[in-house]
């Protein structure tokens, strides 16, 4: 059941992938921005809150159950998320498409490859050093 469910997940994903531009085919005599913030308002302030409302049954009170480091690190990330959404967008208008997909992809998988090692380890050996031989690197 695991392998078919990971099929339609991915289906589903590949469905909102395709279709998430449709919107903005009714809206081409707006400006970017405006478009853009439409789009931004939906896809994180209702649709996050909608689906919340519809999943559970009371999404603020879930939200203030949650201890402050939690809440903290989330928005944390958002801002992280937020600041990686706009370097990637520089990147692709500087960079162009071949050489800002290649640098922006190249970190990505770099960082996802390094740093949750390096967390799980951190967690599980308390706090010891995961790269044993990084004493003898400059720095």
């Amino acid at each position: 059941m695991n392998p078919l469910l990971g099929v339609i997940f991915h289906w589903l994903g590949g469905l909102a992938s395709g279709s998430f531009y449709v919107p903005y085919r009714g809206v081409k005599k707006w400006s970017w921005e405006t478009y853009w913030l439409v789009g931004g308002v939906f896809s994180w302030l209702v649709c996050p809150w909608l689906l919340a409302s519809i999943l559970t049954k009371n999404p603020a009170a879930a939200i203030g159950s949650q201890p402050f480091s939690t809440l903290a690190w989330t928005y944390f990330f958002g801002v992280l998320w937020g600041f990686g959404g706009l370097t990637f967008g520089l990147a692709m208008r500087y960079l162009g498409m071949s050489l800002g997909m290649g640098v922006a992809l190249g970190y990505c998988a770099a960082f996802g490859t390094l740093l949750p090692p390096q967390d799980l380890h951190a967690r599980h050996s308390g706090g010891r050093n995961p790269w044993p031989n990084r004493g003898d690197l400059p720095g």
